[in-house]
């Protein structure tokens, strides 16, 4: 029993210091499996504590004195010495206490406003109640004095709409010795007049004329054992009358309750931990204090972003799969819509022909006109070589982006974030027009110097019984201009299959290959010659997100100590 106590204690008290007072909890069970003090103003309660704990405490007067709730701690330390403190005061300790409980005294129920009192505080009060008592494991000790009728008792009624069975309720009869001659509770505590699962326990509290002449609580309860043997009506029931055996009920009946949550305490406490711990994670380590520290800081999340970005690449993170899609549908798609036909058409033909040949006609073939064709077409290769390049800068940017935000450590740090990705785009750029020269140059190649072994593989004019003796204007019929159109396009075609497979690997090599080599090199170099406090602006976090990781840490701090302290109790049983 001590040690289920104290486990519910020492949970209370880290909670309390961590400002987590049940509302709104994570850890809800922990608070309501506490025995909560209900009851009209002035009917007892607070007396019935300090009858229970053994100690005058609790503050006295007329009307409304207990003004919020107060919790109690109670339990048994090692040796002669024990003491009591309230969890908003640690540091004053109450001695001379023998029962194990956490109780909690509200404030008492009224019924009418009086005079400085707000027109609300009726219905504050109840609410104020009902938060504590409606919780499902709490322990309600519900306090009505004996010399008014059950039916009217503020705490019966408002016990019964929370808790309608009566299995959390224990019945409290208070000012048994202050009835009229001739009258009695015994039907009251033998539950006649209203039935609870519990048997109901008469107490006698000190009077004020017993506070004033300072009877001290071993007295008190020497006096209420005497009352309760010695008076006809209640001696058979002195047994389980008192507030001894009120505190012994209410500890017995309140390790049952612990024993029944700790498993689920168990569950809960485990999954804020695994939550806490991935929130903590996601919000990134806290920013080190020195250059050195930080500067590694600033490295290794670079590292991760460039490692996140490799992946998109290498196909481990989808994205890298659209490169190949430029080069294997859109690039080949763009090179069959190059319109040939209007450079090839017999008007063009025979217009560069004939501007080729000058004032003197060619003597075999129009090897000048041929050039001039060929180049007219090959040129307009050079859109679709720059739209790929383009389409694979684009994509890059976009893996680009697409890393930064997976990188989760650059949430941590918006300055940071726009440089690495403001650096990254400088790169990417720079690759883009390098890769363009190399592209371009793939394209230029192939109209310097043409393929010699193709147009002599070619059939010649005499081979197909041509008559070179002809004037050269028949030379320029259309059959003949015809065929010219059909080589050079034969032509065309093949260097387009090539520069199909060359252009590719120009811009992979140009952009995608340097992009996973040298993407931040440049800010590396930039950031070694920075200084401390410039480097120090690229870790500027939100001081929020600061303050939440230190109250992340703080609070799974306690649930880690909360599940030990669990385990220890739950290996000791």
């Amino acid at each position: 029993m001590e040690n289920l106590i104290s486990l519910v204690n020492k949970l209370q008290r880290a909670c309390t210091a961590l400002g987590d007072h049940g509302e709104e909890s994570a850890l809800p069970t922990l608070w309501d499996s506490l025995p909560a003090v209900v009851g009209g103003q002035s009917s007892g309660k607070s007396s019935v504590l300090e009858s229970v704990v053994g100690k005058d405490f609790l503050p006295r007067g007329s009307g409304i004195v207990t003004r919020r709730p107060l919790v109690l701690q109670l339990h048994r330390i090692n040796g002669d010495r024990e003491y009591a403190e309230f969890m908003h005061n640690p540091t004053v300790k109450y001695t001379d206490f023998v029962v194990d409980l956490t109780l909690i005294d509200l404030p008492g129920l009224t019924k009418v406003a009086v005079e400085g009192q707000s027109d609300s505080i009726v219905q504050d009060i109840e609410t104020m109640v009902r938060s504590f008592i409606e919780k499902p494991n709490c322990i309600i000790l519900a306090i009505s004095p004996a010399n008014q009728d059950l039916a009217t008792s503020d705490a019966i009624k408002i016990s019964r709409e929370v808790d309608p069975k009566g299995e959390r309720t224990f019945g409290v009869l208070t000012k048994i010795d202050l009835m009229d001659k001739g009258t009695n509770a015994v039907d009251m505590l033998e539950g006649r007049s209203y039935r609870l699962q519990y048997p109901w326990i008469g107490v006698v509290n000190r009077s004020q004329q017993d506070i004033n002449k300072s009877v001290d609580m071993i007295a008190a309860r020497h006096i209420e054992r005497e009352y309760f043997a010695n008076t006809t009506e209640y001696k058979y029931l002195a047994h389980r009358m008192g507030s001894e055996h009120l505190a012994k009920m209410l500890s017995k009946h309140l390790e049952s309750v612990i024993k029944s949550r700790i498993p689920g305490i168990q569950s809960l406490i485990s999954k804020a931990i695994a939550e806490l711990e991935a929130e903590l994670h996601r919000l990134g380590k806290p920013i080190a204090a020195d250059a050195g520290g930080k500067l590694y800081t600033i490295m290794e999340i670079c590292r991760m972003f460039d490692g996140i970005y490799k992946e998109h690449l290498d196909g481990m993170r989808p994205g890298g799969e659209k490169i190949y899609y430029v080069f294997d549908n859109q690039f080949p798609v763009a090179l069959k819509r190059l319109q040939f036909d209007k450079n090839l058409s017999m008007e063009n033909v025979r217009k560069l022909i004939t501007q080729a040949d000058g004032y003197q006609p060619h003597l075999i073939a129009p090897e000048q006109g041929y050039r001039h064709l060929i180049e007219s077409c090959l040129v307009s290769i050079r859109g679709p070589a720059e739209a790929a390049v383009d389409a694979v800068h684009a994509i890059l940017k976009e893996l680009v982006r697409k890393a930064i935000s997976e990188t989760d450590e650059l949430n941590q740090f918006p300055t940071l974030r726009v440089e690495i990705s403001n650096a990254a785009f400088e790169s990417l750029d720079r690759m883009r027009n390098e890769s363009k020269k190399s592209t371009l140059k793939l394209v230029d190649m192939e109209c310097s110097y043409l393929t010699v072994d193709f147009f002599r593989k070619l059939p010649q004019d005499v081979e197909k019984g041509g008559n070179p003796t002809n004037s050269i204007f028949d030379r320029y019929n259309d059959s003949y201009l015809r065929r010219i159109s059909t080589n050079v396009l034969a032509y065309v075609n093949m260097v387009c299959s090539s520069l199909r497979n060359s252009i590719p690997k120009s811009i992979v090599y140009c952009q995608v290959r340097e992009a996973k080599r040298t993407l931040l090199d440049r800010f590396f170099t930039e950031l070694g010659a920075r200084e401390i406090k410039h480097i120090s602006k690229l870790l500027d976090e939100d001081p929020a997100v600061m303050e939440r990781r230190a109250n992340l840490a703080k609070r799974l701090e306690l649930y880690r100590s909360a599940q030990a302290e669990i385990d220890a109790v739950v290996w000791a049983r």
